[in-house]
């Protein structure tokens, strides 16, 4: 399959030929199979890029509706999936997250604070929080932290350095309840841009908990969802996303009968009943966010990205507000402070295209209203069109 049909096949399917038909965000979090939500903003601007819908619906949707779940999931990162798929990540790839994050803090703890016997103290402060956060219905962690003290425990790293710092560990053991699926967030404290949310046992979301799932089978449930988004593509390409071992991916792919097809850049694979060619739509312009999940869904992008990486990206491989138009990157955008939503485009897309990108930076930037998006992460192209 070549590069011109997988392009074909990423424009239709993640709703960026056309708008997705609906008007339900968590069709839209099903249609890219988990929305990346590290940076908060991100849940709303990849919706509102996908179909036309305001904050307020999306909001509704993560927080009213509970049609969709934040949690950590692949590569230890925080994502938003729909309540069916929450399970298959949980099982697939978020338990495996939390037993190596409880490792590492009862490793911290015993040597970074005076606690001894780390492994029982740690499950016991769980097992207190969880039973305040279960009194209370909903908190934040300052009020779980006033409720069980010992949260308030501070590591200490590098002690003496001028790079010293400390952190409580409040932080890590909500993690741990939530990667345990014992706890959901919920409601952030402030708009919708803010990373702080308050708490609440997952049976708010599942009143039964939330299914456990055979992990094994899990993982070739999630194989089979991510191929039918993002497939063709190497093998490579798949582990990367889900975090697995090389040997957990093939295993996955061979359960699902995944086939394997020649790429342009070598091989790839693709679902048995997935072979027919798409037939390429007109284009249009798409203003997705930083760590948008379609650019976040490959690790080999050069299909779609061409050789602008160093302007859209940081230093650490987060790729920043990008404009796509045909199937592939053709700039970058910005929201200034002034409201102002400023594109830069790499590629000649003409006349038609500018002025149509132009036209949608002004749509993207009144649904946006009075809020100020500004990337977590700010890449090369960002920083020099905020500044003006």
């Amino acid at each position: 399959m070549s590069d011109s049909e997988r392009r074909a096949r990423l424009s239709l399917r993640h709703g960026l030929a056309a708008p997705l038909p609906s008007t339900d965000p968590a069709d839209a979090a099903d249609a890219m199979l988990a929305l990346h939500a590290t940076d908060p903003c991100t849940v709303y601007l990849s919706v509102l890029a996908r179909m036309a819908v305001d904050t307020a619906a999306v909001s509704a949707s993560l927080y009213d509706e509970r049609s969709v779940v934040r949690l950590l999931g692949m590569r230890r990162t925080v994502f938003v999936v729909g309540r069916e798929v929450a399970p298959v990540v949980q099982a697939a790839c978020t338990r495996a997250v939390a037993a190596v994050e409880r490792r590492r803090l009862v490793k911290h703890l015993e040597e970074l604070t005076p606690v001894t016997d780390a492994g029982p103290w740690l499950a016991d402060v769980e097992a207190s929080t969880f039973a305040a956060l279960t009194a209370r219905g909903e908190a934040t962690a300052a009020e779980l932290a006033a409720d069980e003290p010992r949260l308030r425990t501070a590591l200490i790293v590098a002690e003496g350095k001028p790079y010293a710092a400390k952190q409580n560990i409040t932080s890590r053991v909500l993690g741990l309840l939530a990667a345990d699926g014992k706890i959901v967030r919920g409601r952030p404290l402030g708009s919708w841009t803010s990373t702080q949310y308050r708490w609440s046992p997952m049976t708010s979301v599942y009143p039964d908990g939330i299914p456990d799932l055979d992990p094994a089978a899990a993982r070739a449930e999630l194989a089979r969802r991510w191929l039918r988004v993002f497939g063709p593509a190497p093998v490579t390409d798949l582990k990367w996303w889900a975090g697995w071992t090389l040997g957990d991916t093939r295993k996955a792919l061979a359960e699902i009968g995944a086939v394997e097809v020649d790429l342009d850049s070598g091989k790839g694979v693709i679902l048995a009943d997935d072979l027919d060619p798409v037939a390429p739509r007109p284009p249009r312009p798409v203003l997705l966010p930083a760590l948008d999940p379609t650019p976040m869904g490959w690790s080999d992008r050069r299909w779609f990205l061409g050789d602008h990486g160093p302007a859209l990206f940081d230093r650490s491989g987060n790729i920043g507000p990008t404009v796509f138009w045909d199937g592939h990157i053709v700039g970058g955008w910005a929201h200034r402070p002034t409201g102002e939503i400023a594109v830069r485009l790499l590629e000649d897309i003409g006349s038609e295209g500018v002025a149509a990108v132009a036209t949608e930076a002004e749509r993207l930037a009144t649904l946006i209203g009075d809020v100020r998006v500004k990337s977590r992460f700010a890449t090369p192209l960002e920083k020099e069109l905020v500044a003006g």
